[in-house]
């Protein structure tokens, strides 16, 4: 794997943990600026509920990406981390379809630049 790839895949992982942290620790301002929805919504415990939820998975998601070189190498490493990175990809259009359109530009697109790098080195 290149030192780019490598590089790419952090920063994909450590964006999906400081994800996380937002929807379970930030402030429901913050939490409402940044997801485009109303603070009175934001501040309803189910609102919070599920933005923790969401918060988990985002976690996971960036934990089991920086791991993953611990785990696996050569080419299941490079499989493992195409799925998960296809997995942030799938859920960033889904978002950016039903919640805010920023959500791509954010999550979804330094995935995509991380997958199609991760490309040239599976053929």
């Amino acid at each position: 794997m290149t030192i780019i790839l490598t590089i790419l895949i952090y920063f994909v992982a450590i964006e999906h943990l400081g994800i996380m942290g937002i929807e379970i620790w930030g402030t429901p301002t913050k939490q409402a600026e940044l997801f485009g929805m109303p603070l009175s919504f934001i501040k309803q415990p189910q609102a919070k509920a599920a933005l923790a939820n969401m918060g988990i998975y985002n976690g996971m998601l960036g934990l089991t990406l920086g791991l993953t070189p611990l785990f696996l190498s050569g080419h299941n490493q490079l499989v493992m981390t195409a799925l998960l990175l296809l997995f942030v990809i799938v859920v960033a259009i889904f978002g950016s379809l039903t919640v805010k359109k920023q959500i791509f530009w954010f999550q979804g697109m330094p995935a995509l630049v991380t997958f199609l790098v991760l490309l040239t080195q599976l053929v």
